[in-house]
């Protein structure tokens, strides 16, 4: 295994934990359709319940997602999650907002002694469901825009030199350009046009989710209805985005590092990587196809095995084109040599073929998360 054999490799994992991410945000993006899908207080209960199941796995992928890129790309790590802390940090805050209303809000209805009798009369229930469609909205939505930072660019600078120079000698080499620290990034309407359709296609994907998982008449034929009111906001701004991407200028470095923009750099990458635009086109398809059928046909409850698959699919091709083919996946808008690659940015060979190794132990676990899914979908 080579040194660029290995970069490529963890971006391609590291991708696919990303596109795994976003499937696994029907949970968020059930939870924000609570109450239109419920409708009874029983109702919302029950979607409750069902996304209670599997809400570990996407806060677990996010928390990997987040660990392999410091293992794999230091750099983009210390500049994205210690540069633009206030995004992330308000992301982890919408997802703590989760964890704790999942844990408290039965006991809070079940308090009458005790140390949590007193809460009861101040947070109650609704504030935690409350609490869990916050997540659901602004959790998608942040996270979808953090990945548009991929191709439009975020607002930092990287000083390399500080590790070098005696006189000036300082641990830290990258720094935001201005005092907002990744809330700039939400000022660029392309970036907040990808963030909506992530919302919008979490919100597609909870709905399909909770009319496989939920079994109730009553639900799955409001979900049937609301469907197309998440679907149609998703495909429109999804397409817009992409026709932008496809025509918008990129970023390539050539083989001593130089960076350069690239006219139509991601449509080149499609085009050259001919296998990138069929998993993306295969993916639509999926996608498309999971929304029609569902709306279609009243007694078709599978729609979220072929829309999650396509949404893996789509999400994997889109970042590859943004990493793959000397191309820099995290574009500096403030020093374009500071835009950040997978050869610029990535760990020591040593460190990347030993992960390597530990890898090859990724198939298990997903096989482990399989069996835990289909356990606990033996009980309705």
């Amino acid at each position: 295994m080579t040194y660029d054999f290995l970069q490529h490799y963890w971006w391609f994992l590291i991708s696919l934990l990303a596109a795994l991410l976003v499937f696994l945000l029907f949970v968020q993006g059930a939870n924000s359709c609570m109450r239109s899908l419920g409708w009874t207080e029983e109702g919302k209960q029950k979607v409750i319940a069902s996304t209670g199941r599997k809400w570990e796995l996407t806060f677990t992928t996010l928390v990997t997602f987040g660990g392999a890129f410091f293992a794999a790309f230091p750099l983009f790590y210390s500049t994205s999650f210690g540069g633009a802390y206030w995004l992330w940090m308000i992301i982890l805050f919408t997802f703590v907002l989760q964890a704790v209303s999942y844990e408290f809000q039965s006991k809070i209805s079940r308090a009458t002694s005790g140390p949590l009798a007193w809460l009861r009369n101040i947070i109650t229930p609704r504030t935690f469901h409350t609490f869990l469609i916050l997540n659901g909205l602004l959790g998608p939505l942040l996270l979808g825009g953090a990945v548009a930072t991929f191709f439009e660019g975020s607002n930092f600078i990287i000083t390399k030199e500080n590790l070098i120079d005696a006189q000036s000698f300082t641990p830290v080499i990258s720094r935001w350009a201005n005092a907002s620290h990744g809330l700039d990034a939400l000022l660029n309407p392309w970036v907040l046009i990808f963030g909506l359709a992530v919302m919008f296609l979490s919100r597609t994907l909870g709905i399909l989710y909770v009319i496989n998982n939920v079994n109730d008449e009553d639900i799955r034929s409001r979900g049937s209805a609301r469907l197309l009111g998440a679907a149609v906001p998703f495909v429109l701004l999804f397409v817009a985005y992409l026709i932008h991407l496809l025509l918008k200028d990129g970023y390539a470095y050539d083989a001593a590092g130089t960076i350069a923009t690239e006219p139509y750099k991601y449509l080149h990458n499609l085009l050259q990587m001919w296998y990138l635009p069929v998993v993306l086109l295969a993916g639509v398809a999926m996608v498309l196809y999971a929304i029609i059928k569902t709306v279609a046909s009243k007694t078709y409850i599978k729609g979220i095995w072929p829309a999650g698959i396509g949404t893996v699919l789509v999400v994997l091709a889109l970042l590859l084109a943004a990493g793959w083919n000397n191309t820099a996946y995290y574009p500096s808008t403030a020093d374009l040599q500071s835009s950040l690659t997978i050869v610029n940015s990535c760990s020591s060979e040593f460190t990347l073929s030993t992960m390597a190794i530990v890898s090859l132990l990724i198939p298990f676990v997903l096989a482990y998360i399989a069996y835990a899914w289909w356990a606990i979908d033996r009980k309705e």
